[in-house]
């Protein structure tokens, strides 16, 4: 965990609802680059939303968001033709990993995770070279020719995780990466991921795994209620000194 001070991610009054349902109510959030943070809390505090405004799968209603320096203002939606190019680069610069995974089932791993480079233009031959680098990376070189169907859980993710890092982004966004997988296959997924942090990426991961939040993350981001209730260092969020609020939730997690 490199401790870069230039900051990743910055965002600032992030507001987002569904109907009637404010789901964010403001949220303020910085994150350093080569930081890992990890966001908890319980289910419908907002936590998936806010991970997923920040690549724009859903549009904050009102709020600032910038990342890798790339500014967009939330107001009014992101209609304007500057808004929508800022989001590109935003989505150039960074990558999603899935609770579902969302690989192509008609491709092979190794098709699934060059895709994105073959869109981008790059050379059959050295995305192949790329490609199996990364899934050798994430032990499963010797699945290059597999489609989805014929991979565990476990499997899927660590290509999902591939495919991600292909695209050679600043940040990467979790979207509780391991809350579809047998407990058994959740450690290989776990272990590429404390590989990542620990190489100095710049990780926000919605999770619910303590012990991963406990060994890897730089710092913990408690929401709940569309509310940020806590913002500190592991051995403060998972020791005596934390809210009674954080405590109920850890007690429920059966921590």
């Amino acid at each position: 965990m490199n401790g870069g001070h230039s900051h990743t991610v910055r965002v600032r009054g992030l507001k987002k609802a569904f109907g009637a349902n404010q789901v964010l109510r403001g949220v303020d959030l910085e994150v350093r680059q080569g930081e890992v943070v990890v966001i908890m809390g319980p289910s419908g505090s907002g936590k998936t939303t806010l991970i997923r405004s920040l690549n724009f799968l859903e549009t904050p209603d009102d709020g600032h968001v910038e990342i890798c320096g790339i500014g967009v203002a939330c107001a009014g939606g992101t209609g304007d033709r500057a808004t929508r190019q800022a989001i590109q680069h935003i989505r150039r610069r960074t990558a999603m990993v899935f609770q579902s995974f969302n690989l192509f089932p008609h491709m092979t791993a190794l098709q699934n995770v060059i895709e994105g480079l073959l869109a981008k233009g790059v050379a059959r031959d050295a995305a192949i070279q790329t490609g199996m680098r990364l899934l050798d990376r994430v032990g499963l070189s010797e699945k290059a020719a597999q489609y989805p169907g014929k991979l565990s859980g476990g499997q899927k993710q660590r290509v999902a995780i591939a495919r991600a890092l292909a695209m050679a982004p600043e940040v990467i966004f979790f979207d509780e990466p391991t809350s579809a997988l047998d407990p058994e296959l959740r450690d290989d997924v776990l272990h590429v991921m404390r590989e990542l942090a620990a190489e100095g990426m710049t990780m926000l991961v919605v999770t619910h795994e303590t012990r991963f939040a406990r060994d890897a993350a730089d710092r913990i981001v408690f929401m709940e209620g569309g509310h940020i209730l806590a913002n500190c260092p592991p051995e403060e969020f998972f020791g005596d000194q934390a809210s009674e609020r954080c405590r109920q939730f850890l007690g429920r997690l059966g921590d």
